[in-house]
């Protein structure tokens, strides 16, 4: 599942576009990727296997953001991909650059009754501390994943750059379903830009819940994406 972004600390760090001269500053940029693993907040959505994912931004004026977005993901059940659209404003509030958005999560093939597609609201800001970026979050579902009911996930994240073109970054995580099943995540993990449109991310993820069985387990996942 797409958090703004990729995640929520992409989100946070990547979509500021600033002024008001809107229709000037009009953009569209795509995104194309592959990874060794689909991980989701901690938790596996390709059941382990590997991810092939790719979306489409438009950056309308000079403050808002619209897109789409779609990996393959496997649940042991008939859906074979996901979809996400996603739109939002970056304004910005002293030094803090700030996201405000709406996601829709969309499954195809979805068996009948799943109730897998659901909507969340989205909030997030970032300020420079020195070379590098802190930021923080909040997700909110009216109705989560499987008909879950409410739904929180809250975050706070940081990134810095190593050299010129290595970077470090991490984020601690929690999500709260009012259905249950309530878990704490987190994540480290280097990123390399390999040139200006590709990148590569090698990644460490784990969970505190059991229960998830091992999709939830710690893993390292890696990822290749050429932005343009």
């Amino acid at each position: 599942m797409k958090t703004l972004k990729l995640t929520l600390l992409a989100a946070a760090t990547t979509l500021a576009m600033g002024g008001a001269a809107a229709a000037q500053e009009s953009s569209v940029s795509f995104n194309l990727g592959v990874a060794s693993d689909y991980v989701w907040r901690g938790v596996s959505q390709t059941d382990e296997g590997p991810q092939v994912f790719g979306g489409v931004d438009v950056g309308i004026g000079s403050m808002g953001y619209a897109g789409i977005w779609a990996s393959n993901v496997e649940f042991g059940d008939t859906t074979v991909a996901e979809v996400d659209f996603y739109a939002g404003i970056t304004p910005t509030l002293g030094v803090a650059a700030m996201d405000f958005g709406v996601i829709y999560y969309s499954y195809v093939d979805a068996p009948s009754g799943s109730d897998y597609n659901f909507w969340e609201f989205a909030a997030s800001g970032v300020i420079p501390a020195g070379p590098a970026e802190i930021g923080a979050a909040i997700n909110y579902s009216p109705d989560f994943f499987g008909g879950t009911g409410d739904a929180f996930y809250y975050e706070i994240n940081a990134a810095a750059p190593l050299t010129e073109k290595l970077s470090l970054s991490g984020a601690v995580g929690r999500q709260e379903v009012d259905g249950g099943g309530d878990y704490s995540t987190w994540n480290i993990g280097l990123g390399y830009a390999i040139n200006d449109t590709i990148g590569v991310d090698v990644r460490w993820h784990d969970t505190d819940e059991d229960s998830l069985g091992k999709i939830g387990e710690g893993r390292l996942a890696a990822s290749l994406t050429a932005a343009f």
